[in-house]
This record gives C-alpha cells, sequence and structure tokens, in this order.
C-alpha cells in the first residue's frame, strides 16, 4: 500500500508529517473550503524528484523526461502555455482536451389470472429492483475480483417462456441480479476514464442509451400487440436482442486505469490511460496526478475490508457527506415518479379513457419524449452543472405533474381530457430527462473516493432500488385508493420536498477531477447549507427577480492549483 513518503521524499520526515495533517484535516472537515492540487508548493527540481521516484517506483525509468513534464503540466494544469518545457504539439493536445472534448402490463395479468391481484402485479413489475437491492451489494467485491470490464460482461449474461406467474417473477428476479451489479458498475468506469471537463457528458450517454432503449421497449410494445395472447411474451423477451452484442464488445474497450492502479498494476493503467487520452503527455499527467490523490486518499481512509469499507460510508465525515447526497439523489429520482411512468404509463392512459392500441401510442410517445430530451443533457451536464440542473428541473416536474393529475378531474366524455393529461405527462418527462434522469448515475459515480467508490455507489444503488421497489409494490393500490389525481398531487409534493433537500445538501461537482472532488466533500454540509442561504439565494434573488446584473457572488470553493 502506498504511503504520503512516495510523494514526498523519504527523508524529509517534517514535510511528510505535515503533508498527512494538511490532507487528514481537508478531506474531513474543509472548513476553508479550499480545493488542494498535491503538488502544490513544490518547486521544479522536488516535482522533477518526485517523478523521478514515481518512475523508478512503477517501472518508467524510460519515460523519466515525459513523467517529468507530466508532473508540471499536473501541478498547474491552467498555466501550461507558460511552462517552458512543452512542446507545441505538447500544447496542441491540452488545448484540444479542454475546448473539444411497459405494454406487458395490459396482457400478462389477464393470462395468468391475476388482473385484479394488485399487490401480485406489483411485485412482478418491481422484482428486478427488489433482487437488484440485495444484487448491488455485490458490485464490491465483484468489481474487486474482476474489475470493471469484466463485471459489465459478467453481468450482461431468462421471460419469454414462462408457463406462469411465478415463473415470470422469479425471472425477473434473476434478471435484477446482474442489474443492481451492472447499474453501479457501468457509470463508475465511464467516470474513470472520462476526463472532468466532460465526464458528465460522457456518463450522461448511459442514461440516454438508458432512454433510448425504453423507447425501444415502447416500440415493441407496438409492434407486437396484435399477435394475440402471446404478446406480452415477445415484448419482454425483446431486451435479449441488444444484450448479446454488448456481450462480445465490452472485451474491446480498456480496463479502468484507476482500477489498475488501485491493484498496483502501474503498467497497464499508463497503457489504458495511453487509449483513451489524446497524448502520452497528457496520460502521464492523468496517472501521476491520480497516483499523488491516491496516496493522499490512503492517508485519510483507512479501511481495507468490505465491512470497514462499508461502515466508513457513515463514520467518516468526507464518506458520509458522499452517502448522504448520493443517496438522497437517487431517493429523488424515485421521488420523481418517472419509473411509475415507465411501469404504468399504458396502465395510466388507459384508465384516462384510451384504448390499448392508443395507451400503446401514448406510451411509445414517453419514451420518444424521454430519449430526445435526454440529448441536451450531454451538453449541458458540463456547462449548467448537476445541482442547477437539478433545481431548476424539480419544481417544473412538480407543477406538471400536478396539472395532469387535475385534468384527470374533467369530464370523461370531454375531447380535451386526455390530450391535456398526455401533454402534461410529456412535459414532466422533457423535464426529468436533463435533469434527475441522469444526474444520479454521474453523481454516486464521482462522489466517492476510489478506496470507497464501489461499495459507495453499491449502497446508492441498493438504497435506489429499495425504494424503487417500494414505490412500484404500492403504486397499483394507491392508484386503487386515491385516484390518479391523488397519487400525481402526492409525487408532486414528493417532488418539492426532493428540491429542498438538495438545496441544502448536494454540492457541485461538474469539472471536478474524481481526485479533488475529496475536498468538495471535506466541506461540513452545514457549511455548505449556510452559504447556499446566506450567499447563493441572496445573489440569485438580486441576479434573476430584480434583474441586478452587478450582483456579484462570492465563490464557496477557492482554488491553489494554479497558485
Amino acid at each position: 500500500m502506498a504511503t504520503a513518503a512516495q510523494v514526498l521524499d523519504p527523508s524529509e520526515s517534517a514535510q511528510v508529517e505535515y503533508l498527512e495533517d494538511e490532507i487528514e484535516k481537508d478531506f474531513h472537515r474543509n472548513l476553508n473550503a479550499r480545493i488542494r492540487n498535491p503538488l502544490h508548493g513544490f518547486t521544479q527540481d522536488e516535482l522533477d524528484h518526485q517523478a523521478s521516484m514515481f518512475c523508478d517506483t512503477y517501472g518508467f525509468q524510460e519515460d523519466l523526461g515525459l513523467f517529468q513534464k507530466a508532473a508540471r503540466v499536473a501541478q498547474k494544469p491552467d498555466e501550461f502555455e507558460q511552462i517552458s518545457c512543452l512542446t507545441e504539439e505538447d500544447k496542441y493536445h491540452i488545448r484540444r482536451e479542454t475546448t473539444r472534448a411497459n405494454g406487458p402490463n395490459l396482457s400478462f395479468p389477464v393470462d395468468f389470472g391475476i388482473e385484479n391481484r394488485e399487490w401480485l402485479i406489483g411485485v412482478i413489475n418491481s422484482a428486478p429492483t427488489l433482487f437488484g437491492t440485495a444484487s448491488a451489494f455485490l458490485a464490491d467485491p465483484v468489481n474487486n475480483l474482476l474489475g470493471h470490464r469484466g463485471t459489465i460482461f459478467f453481468t450482461n449474461m431468462f421471460v419469454a417462456f414462462t408457463q406462469n406467474w411465478w415463473e415470470l417473477l422469479l425471472c425477473r428476479l434473476f434478471m435484477g441480479l446482474g442489474m443492481g451489479i451492472k447499474i453501479s458498475t457501468i457509470p463508475i468506469y465511464t467516470s474513470e476514464v472520462s476526463p472532468a471537463s466532460i465526464r458528465g457528458g460522457l456518463v450522461t450517454s448511459f442514461q440516454l442509451w438508458v432512454a433510448f432503449g425504453i423507447m425501444i421497449g415502447f416500440s415493441s410494445n407496438l409492434v407486437f400487440k396484435d399477435i394475440g395472447p402471446l404478446a406480452w411474451r415477445f415484448q419482454l423477451a425483446a431486451a435479449f436482442a441488444p444484450a448479446v452484442p454488448l456481450f462480445f464488445l465490452v472485451w474491446f474497450v480498456p480496463e479502468s486505469p484507476r482500477w489498475l492502479m488501485k491493484k498496483g498494476r502501474y503498467q497497464k493503467a499508463f497503457a489504458a490511460f495511453c487509449r483513451i487520452r489524446n497524448s502520452k503527455l497528457i496520460a502521464a499527467r492523468e496517472i501521476f496526478y491520480a497516483h499523488c490523490q491516491i496516496v493522499a486518499e490512503d492517508v485519510a481512509f483507512e479501511g481495507q475490508s468490505i465491512w470497514s469499507r462499508a461502515w466508513e460510508l457513515f463514520s467518516v465525515p468526507r464518506i458520509r457527506r458522499a452517502t448522504f447526497a448520493s443517496a438522497w439523489i437517487v431517493i429523488s429520482q424515485q421521488f420523481s415518479g418517472i419509473n411509475i411512468m415507465a411501469f404504468y404509463s399504458s396502465t395510466i392512459f388507459s384508465q384516462a379513457g384510451y384504448t390499448v392500441t392508443q395507451s400503446l401510442l401514448a406510451s411509445f410517445g414517453f419514451g420518444v419524449v424521454t430519449f430526445v430530451f435526454s440529448i441536451p443533457a450531454v451538453y449541458t451536464m458540463d456547462t449548467f452543472g448537476r445541482r442547477n440542473l437539478l433545481l431548476f428541473t424539480f419544481p417544473n416536474m412538480a407543477w406538471c405533474l400536478l396539472a395532469a393529475g387535475l385534468f384527470f378531474l374533467m369530464p370523461v366524455e370531454s375531447s380535451a381530457r386526455v390530450p391535456l393529461i398526455a401533454l402534461f405527462i410529456y412535459m414532466f418527462t422533457a423535464f426529468y430527462s436533463p435533469g434527475i434522469g441522469p444526474i444520479p448515475s454521474i453523481y454516486f459515480s464521482e462522489s466517492f473516493p476510489l478506496s470507497h467508490r464501489e461499495i459507495g455507489s453499491a449502497f446508492t444503488i441498493c438504497v435506489n432500488n429499495g425504494i424503487g421497489s417500494a414505490l412500484g409494490l404500492t403504486f397499483p393500490s394507491l392508484l386503487a385508493k386515491i385516484t390518479p389525481t391523488g397519487a400525481f398531487g402526492l409525487y408532486a409534493g414528493l417532488n418539492l420536498l426532493a428540491f429542498s433537500v438538495i438545496f441544502f445538501i448536494v454540492p457541485e461537482t461538474k469539472k471536478r477531477t474524481l481526485e479533488e472532488l475529496d475536498y468538495v466533500f471535506g466541506v461540513p454540509t452545514t457549511q455548505h447549507g449556510s452559504y447556499q442561504l446566506r450567499k447563493w439565494l441572496p445573489w440569485f434573488v438580486k441576479q434573476y427577480v430584480f434583474w441586478q446584473k452587478d450582483a456579484v457572488l462570492e465563490p464557496l470553493y477557492h482554488d491553489d492549483k494554479s497558485s
């Protein structure tokens, strides 16, 4: 295991002790909200010495000159134009990096004779998340054993041939086994291989293609709707087709270099960085900077076994803040009501007065809107920011849900009733897709330190699936008891609750490296909430309510990486 002495000369014991004290202080209680660069304050000779130590330790002696340049870029990433040892080609690549860079619900209950057993329908629909809740905790040991790429392959490995409801339930439970591990692994992998400046957009692509899959799923509902009693079997089995090419193509991508570094495989990690970065210099900068921060994390976070890491999710202040913020975001996603729309949109439209075909067409429209409005998230996630997107979209989702629910009160014979309900459901989806839709996957994959990333993400997915299962289990009965208007009103209130908590406890993470986020989550939650209430909110009111364009917002975080 690396120690702080691998960043500094072991003979400089006083400096090492000072570094350890500063790291622990900033990671656990960063009262100054300072974003520390682990190379800040080193002279050029000291940087060259550290690069030399790194190369000697991990077998990069032939690339010593490359890593010495990389160390200087890592120390002052925003001032690379002034670094004299860089060639024009080196600067070109660095510049380029920063400037470019459910239709079956209508038929299977009848086929199995359970159309009046709402709780059982809820159990079958929520089965993947029920089993996914338990299997999510397998993400840590499975990733530790197989790596991120191997885990994705393993979990890609049943439903069309079931003969009764309990066989369908069993198959969907096993689907959840792979789903719980995969959902926590893919965002982690993407976040670890992405440059900080576009990490949000790349991780968002995962949710974008999930939305695309939802749209294709609704398409299959329409394609197979007229083939008789077997329609629901083909609708459920259609998901098998895209899984086959993924099963093989996953081996063409490199393993996560940060996972390889955690395993001490630095040569392979550097080769992986070279595959996913524009030049060897950028790859060398990434691995050297990540190594320095991993050393810092080893000083602050010492958990080794899965049980000690699980306990540290709540006992270590920096990690606890990431745990609470990530958990609340996935809870907020469930509170938004989107999974209810995905599972029961056909049922909802049917109750609004649609025929089976019209319900499936309306649900297909829901899938199209989900996909189309997920596309802007790829661009806004790293510009507008994760937190700002959440704060903007949640109130808008709330009033859309409330409006849709109120239009259920219109007379059934009114020709405007169904179109208005569909309109506001689509508007709700349009606000959901670039906001709380993709953000949970991004947030939990980047919030935790490398040492706790898998176990933290697994816990978050467990919370997500647990809440999703509860809502999926209860919604059929809830819909029957309090009517669609009551159900939509309830979720509108939950959206506002989600907005309120996010405002106080969720910090912004855009364009920060995974290593810098240790300092972001080092800021106490009370200090973060106080800043939002006393500094950010008054500035927002001045700027956007009273149009005082000269209003100045005092920043919460202070960088020293370019000092």
